[in-house]
């Protein structure tokens, strides 16, 4: 059974950090791209981050220079690092796990950027 689960949201204030993870189980971690997206109130989901099976990463503009993925294929997990946060970024975030034809995704973790 393949799950996906993040972790790591919260209330953060303007200008602060969250280290958003994400754990895969039940496929083979290292041959999957892992994706970033979010959902703020109202709108429709994008892509915030990319990383690849090879460790190639892209982001969104509106990520660019202030967060970054990464991957630790020992521990099957997924990291979004979010610095300088604004209140625009206050969003569900989900992972999802890609691969040829297959997509696996997690619930979401709400990530709230406020004063």
């Amino acid at each position: 059974q393949v799950q996906v689960v993040e972790s790591g949201g919260g209330l953060v204030q303007p200008g602060g950090s969250l280290r958003l993870s994400c754990a895969a189980s039940g496929i083979a971690f290292r041959v999957y791209a892992m994706n970033w997206y979010r959902q703020a109130p109202g709108k429709g989901r994008e892509l915030v981050a990319i990383i690849t099976s090879d460790g190639t990463t892209n982001y969104a503009d509106s990520a660019k220079g202030r967060f970054t993925i990464s991957r630790d294929n020992a521990k099957d997990t997924v990291y979004l690092q979010m610095n300088n946060l604004k209140p625009e970024d206050t969003a569900v975030y989900y992972c999802a796990a890609r691969s040829t034809g297959v997509d696996y995704w997690g619930k979401g973790t709400l990530v709230t950027v406020s004063s």
